[in-house]
């Protein structure tokens, strides 16, 4: 038994203004002919299919029609969960007339004790949840509550009530949705996330899921992050964010047989690449510099000037690149405090303060046409106070 190991498709998202479907279908594209170049038996989606709880109309009608042609069309069971970015509620509805179509979409915790069967497997799937809803689930009291107030000691519940439904006979496959840490995977916890504390909770330890003979993850955006070779992130299909710019994306396929489980990965390329760039702003506006990349909408552009730009550095920025999803400044001597800023202002014009201020913290001079923006705009202010 073959199956296609994906997770965090986070439809509906955009990447700074820009929306990110057309490339998500792309990559849809290319998973759909790595499933059948395989000969897979079957689709797992490790939760987050959209980007957020309430998904815009265009967001809802792409995911319906990938998990039309995925299930009714190309005729793939569907092993999915809710993930922490979906509206378990909602993507929940229907589950029952979808189940006889074989797409299994669990997004609650009573869901999770009651495995799919197949011949060579039996399949859990265990959405994202907080303690709050095991509590309730378990009916914990409040006394009790204090030993179940963390996702680690909730999940020392759940996980042998899933292992006593182990038919011992099959092999054992977990689907879910959360912050496994393990060893090796430290430095990505942060990736798939914008707050420090990955989807709001902390992790979840590795050895808890033992029993599994696979456990195919969702919720880190990178595949380094897998805790070992039995629990395994196949991260987003698509570049997401900075942190992810130089990853890899890709899918695991997913090979049960009687004597063990293994995995081989395989890329998905991307139709637009997020790419990086750091510099000063005048050698950002420099055409040996620029004119490496592909521009015109070709791929998106993060873009960090070093030290302080234009006054129309993004428009600028953006004539020449295209698609200017980020921009930011990097002036770590002002953020960390490490020089002096004080500034004799006695005596000295405008436009000389600002120079002086524009050295100490950048180290460099101003350019000519820095200089020329500076003298313009106080220029203008003086106008408009005149005015």
């Amino acid at each position: 038994m073959k199956l296609l190991h994906t997770a965090d498709w986070h439809i509906g998202k955009e990447l700074g203004e820009y929306s990110l479907l057309e490339e998500q279908w792309n990559a849809f594209h290319q998973i759909v002919n790595i499933a059948e170049t395989e000969h897979v038996d079957g689709i797992i989606i490790a939760g987050d299919l959209y980007d957020r709880a309430i998904a815009p109309t265009s967001a809802v009608n792409a995911l319906e029609s990938m998990l039309r042609e995925l299930n009714l069309e190309k005729q793939y069971p569907i092993y999915a969960v809710s993930g922490n970015h979906d509206g378990a509620t909602r993507l929940g509805a229907g589950h029952e007339w979808r189940e006889q179509t074989k797409l299994y979409l669990n997004t609650t915790l009573a869901g999770a004790f009651e495995p799919i069967e197949t011949n060579e497997a039996q399949i859990f799937l265990l959405p994202f949840l907080d303690p709050l809803e095991a509590r309730t689930y378990y009916q914990i009291s409040e006394d009790e509550a204090v030993n179940y107030s963390t996702i680690e000691q909730v999940m020392a519940k759940i996980i042998p009530d899933l292992v006593n439904n182990f038919d011992n006979a099959k092999k054992h496959i977990l689907v879910t949705h959360f912050n496994v840490t393990g060893s090796g995977n430290e430095d990505y916890k942060f990736t798939s996330e914008t707050n420090s504390r990955v989807g709001g909770l902390k992790g979840v330890p590795a050895a808890l899921f033992n029993d599994f003979d696979y456990v195919a993850l969702g919720h880190i955006h990178l595949k380094q992050a897998s805790p070992n070779e039995k629990m395994q992130y196949s991260g987003s299909p698509v570049k997401f964010n900075t942190k992810e710019a130089q990853s890899e994306k890709g899918v695991y396929i997913v090979d049960i047989s009687e004597e063990e489980v293994s995995t081989e990965w395989k890329r998905i390329t991307t139709g637009k690449d997020l790419i990086v760039l750091k510099g000063t702003y005048e050698e950002l506006i420099t055409p040996s510099f620029y004119e490496q990349y592909d521009r015109d909408g070709k791929n998106w552009f993060s873009i960090t000037i070093n030290g302080i730009g234009a006054r129309d550095s993004r428009a600028t920025l953006s004539g020449i690149y295209g698609e200017v999803v980020e921009l930011n400044y990097n002036l770590p001597k002002l953020i960390n405090n490490e020089i002096d800023l004080a500034i004799d202002t006695k005596d000295q014009a405008e436009e000389d303060v600002i120079a002086e201020f524009y050295e100490k913290v950048t180290d460099n001079q101003l350019s000519k046409q820095q200089a020329a923006i500076v003298e313009q705009t106080l220029t203008e202010i003086k106008q408009s106070e005149e005015d």
